[in-house]
Protein backbone atom coordinates (compact mmCIF):
# COMPACT_ATOMS: atom_id res chain seq x y z
CA UNK A 1 0.00 0.00 0.00
CA UNK A 2 1.52 3.42 -0.55
CA UNK A 3 1.89 6.30 1.52
CA UNK A 4 -0.68 8.06 -0.72
CA UNK A 5 -3.53 5.43 -0.33
CA UNK A 6 -2.85 5.09 3.40
CA UNK A 7 -2.71 8.84 4.16
CA UNK A 8 -6.19 8.87 2.11
CA UNK A 9 -8.05 5.54 3.69
CA UNK A 10 -7.20 6.91 6.99
CA UNK A 11 -9.51 10.16 5.99
CA UNK A 12 -11.85 8.46 4.48
CA UNK A 13 -12.12 6.47 7.88
CA UNK A 14 -12.17 9.58 9.94
CA UNK A 15 -14.87 10.69 7.66
CA UNK A 16 -16.98 8.31 9.01
CA UNK A 17 -16.10 8.46 12.53
CA UNK A 18 -17.01 11.93 12.15
CA UNK A 19 -20.37 11.21 11.24
CA UNK A 20 -20.49 8.84 13.66
CA UNK A 21 -19.76 10.70 16.53
CA UNK A 22 -21.51 13.86 15.14
CA UNK A 23 -18.22 15.52 15.16
CA UNK A 24 -19.25 18.56 12.53
CA UNK A 25 -15.58 20.31 13.87
CA UNK A 26 -14.17 17.40 12.39
CA UNK A 27 -16.27 16.88 9.65
CA UNK A 28 -15.47 20.38 8.50
CA UNK A 29 -11.86 19.52 8.51
CA UNK A 30 -12.32 16.92 6.45
CA UNK A 31 -13.99 18.83 3.58
CA UNK A 32 -11.66 20.55 1.50
CA UNK A 33 -12.57 24.48 0.27
CA UNK A 34 -13.89 25.53 -2.01
CA UNK A 35 -11.61 27.01 -4.82
CA UNK A 36 -12.57 30.30 -7.09
CA UNK A 37 -13.63 27.69 -9.92
CA UNK A 38 -14.92 24.80 -8.05
CA UNK A 39 -17.08 23.74 -5.17
CA UNK A 40 -17.44 20.70 -3.55
CA UNK A 41 -19.83 18.47 -3.91
CA UNK A 42 -21.89 15.69 -2.27
CA UNK A 43 -25.17 13.74 -2.98
CA UNK A 44 -26.64 12.20 0.15
CA UNK A 45 -28.63 8.53 -1.21
CA UNK A 46 -32.32 10.11 -1.93
CA UNK A 47 -31.02 13.56 -2.08
CA UNK A 48 -30.37 15.87 -4.79
CA UNK A 49 -27.26 17.63 -5.46
CA UNK A 50 -25.56 19.91 -3.09
CA UNK A 51 -22.90 22.48 -4.57
CA UNK A 52 -20.73 24.29 -2.24
CA UNK A 53 -18.71 23.92 0.86
CA UNK A 54 -21.19 25.80 2.84
CA UNK A 55 -24.57 23.68 1.62
CA UNK A 56 -22.67 20.46 1.99
CA UNK A 57 -21.34 21.52 5.44
CA UNK A 58 -25.18 22.19 6.29
CA UNK A 59 -26.26 19.05 5.21
CA UNK A 60 -24.30 17.04 7.35
CA UNK A 61 -25.53 19.44 10.44
CA UNK A 62 -28.83 18.52 9.45
CA UNK A 63 -28.27 15.01 9.13
CA UNK A 64 -25.99 14.75 12.38
CA UNK A 65 -28.84 16.10 14.43
CA UNK A 66 -31.56 14.33 13.47
CA UNK A 67 -29.49 10.71 13.89
CA UNK A 68 -29.44 9.45 17.48
CA UNK A 69 -27.46 6.68 16.36
CA UNK A 70 -25.40 5.37 13.27
CA UNK A 71 -22.35 3.25 12.56
CA UNK A 72 -20.71 2.20 9.53
CA UNK A 73 -18.80 -1.21 8.48
CA UNK A 74 -17.01 -0.39 5.36
CA UNK A 75 -16.26 -3.30 2.78
CA UNK A 76 -14.89 -3.23 -0.72
CA UNK A 77 -12.96 -0.69 -0.38
CA UNK A 78 -10.85 -0.08 -3.61
CA UNK A 79 -8.43 3.54 -3.73
CA UNK A 80 -6.86 4.95 -7.10
CA UNK A 81 -4.34 7.64 -7.45
CA UNK A 82 -4.23 9.68 -9.79
CA UNK A 83 -1.79 12.47 -8.86
CA UNK A 84 -3.21 15.29 -6.82
CA UNK A 85 -6.83 13.45 -7.13
CA UNK A 86 -8.23 9.87 -5.95
CA UNK A 87 -11.18 7.94 -6.01
CA UNK A 88 -11.97 5.46 -3.14
CA UNK A 89 -14.87 3.62 -3.58
CA UNK A 90 -16.16 1.43 -0.53
CA UNK A 91 -19.70 -0.49 0.25
CA UNK A 92 -20.73 1.48 3.48
CA UNK A 93 -22.77 -1.38 5.80
CA UNK A 94 -25.07 0.90 7.95
CA UNK A 95 -26.52 0.39 11.43
CA UNK A 96 -28.95 3.03 12.43
CA UNK A 97 -31.62 3.58 15.53
CA UNK A 98 -35.59 2.09 14.31
CA UNK A 99 -38.55 3.88 14.54
CA UNK A 100 -39.29 3.14 17.38
CA UNK A 101 -35.74 4.66 19.48
CA UNK A 102 -33.25 3.06 21.00
CA UNK A 103 -34.84 0.08 21.43
CA UNK A 104 -34.65 -1.24 17.74
CA UNK A 105 -32.55 -1.16 14.69
CA UNK A 106 -32.60 -0.66 11.52
CA UNK A 107 -29.46 -1.49 9.04
CA UNK A 108 -28.80 -0.45 5.35
CA UNK A 109 -26.33 -1.04 2.53
CA UNK A 110 -25.08 2.51 0.15
CA UNK A 111 -22.21 2.25 -2.47
CA UNK A 112 -19.99 5.22 -1.89
CA UNK A 113 -17.69 7.04 -3.99
CA UNK A 114 -15.80 9.62 -2.39
CA UNK A 115 -13.30 11.71 -4.28
CA UNK A 116 -10.31 13.03 -2.58
CA UNK A 117 -7.64 16.05 -3.30
CA UNK A 118 -4.58 16.82 -2.57
CA UNK A 119 -3.67 20.23 -0.84
CA UNK A 120 -1.47 21.72 1.64
CA UNK A 121 -3.23 20.40 4.79
CA UNK A 122 -3.31 17.08 2.87
CA UNK A 123 -5.96 14.85 1.74
CA UNK A 124 -9.46 16.93 1.57
CA UNK A 125 -12.90 15.67 0.85
CA UNK A 126 -14.17 17.18 -2.58
CA UNK A 127 -16.71 15.25 -3.23
CA UNK A 128 -19.08 12.42 -1.90
CA UNK A 129 -21.85 10.48 -3.94
CA UNK A 130 -23.41 7.93 -2.09
CA UNK A 131 -26.35 5.55 -3.61
CA UNK A 132 -28.67 3.23 -1.57
CA UNK A 133 -28.54 -0.77 -2.25
CA UNK A 134 -32.16 -1.52 -2.32
CA UNK A 135 -32.11 -5.00 -0.42
CA UNK A 136 -34.63 -7.49 -0.07
CA UNK A 137 -36.11 -11.14 -0.37
CA UNK A 138 -36.96 -10.86 -3.93
CA UNK A 139 -32.94 -9.05 -4.75
CA UNK A 140 -31.73 -12.14 -3.23
CA UNK A 141 -33.82 -15.03 -5.32
CA UNK A 142 -32.89 -12.59 -8.75
CA UNK A 143 -29.35 -12.73 -7.75
CA UNK A 144 -29.41 -16.82 -7.01
CA UNK A 145 -30.89 -17.13 -10.43
CA UNK A 146 -28.52 -14.55 -12.36
CA UNK A 147 -25.50 -16.48 -10.89
CA UNK A 148 -26.49 -20.08 -12.47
Amino acid sequence: MSVDTAAIETVNQEFYTAIEDANLDRMTEIWAEDSTDEQVSCVHPGWTLLTGRSEVLRSWALIMANTTYIQFVLTDVSTTVLGDVAVLTCVENILTAGEEGEASFAAGKVVASNVYIRTSQGWRLWMHHGSPVLQGDEDDEEEGELER
